[in-house]
């Protein structure tokens, strides 16, 4: 039995999508997909800048470290239910390591400030690295690492691993939005007024100030 063209051509582009879509899922099971948890200020922030950080797949916005399920924004900003501002940062661990990340969240905030980060004031707003079992000696030693490039202690305690709660959605990529919200300045798109709050919160100046050329995120 022979087979015409028309008739072959389907079956060879049916075929060559399988072939896609396998490789596809072998790829995304060799990955070796990892998440840390780290709270580092406004929580805007280090989302923007871990999400251009090569192999990080996406950053969440949320809270941990506290006693209260799934609080709302407002609950953990008038205080009390022992959460912070938090990401969990989602990676693959064969193109950057746990300890290499945590080097780098290090080098983007104040680690000298445990009572808030730049303008945002209150333990809500206080560094922490979330680690688990496994995680922790690896967090102790990039704080070592900090401290001895710094020459002095710094602030930022581990703490034991704990769930993140994501935020409400328009927290979520709040630096790239394009919605129109009215602001001091009039109205404006969220990625517009972000970046004038990070400007006026002197996030970038402070850590250039603490790190210098070895800033990590700073003037990005």
């Amino acid at each position: 039995m022979t087979m015409d063209v028309k008739t072959v051509k389907p079956f060879l582009l049916a075929g060559a999508i399988a072939l896609g879509l396998f490789a596809q899922h072998r790829e995304a099971q060799a990955a070796d997909l990892q998440t840390a948890v780290v709270a580092g200020g406004c929580f805007w922030c280090v989302e923007s800048d871990f999400e251009k950080v090569k192999g990080v797949s996406e950053v969440v916005s949320g809270f941990a470290g506290g006693d209260v399920a799934n609080p709302s924004y407002k609950q953990v900003v008038r205080g009390g239910t022992g959460h912070r501002e938090a990401v969990e940062i989602h990676y693959d661990a064969d193109q950057i390591s746990y300890g290499d990340l945590l080097d780098l969240f290090l080098r983007s905030i104040d680690p000298y400030d445990d009572a808030g980060q730049f303008c945002d004031r209150g333990f809500t707003y206080s560094p922490a690295i979330y680690a688990t079992p496994a995680q922790s000696a690896e967090a102790k030693a990039a704080i070592a690492r900090a401290e001895a490039e710094l020459g002095r202690k710094i602030r930022v305690p581990v703490e034991e691993a704990a769930p993140l709660y994501p935020a409400e959605a328009y927290h979520q990529d709040y630096y790239k939005q394009d919605k129109v919200i009215i602001t001091r300045f009039g109205p404006q798109s969220k990625a517009t007024a972000y970046k004038k709050y990070r400007n006026a919160c002197g996030r970038d100046q402070r850590v250039k100030q603490i790190w210098g050329d070895a800033a990590a995120f700073a003037g990005s």
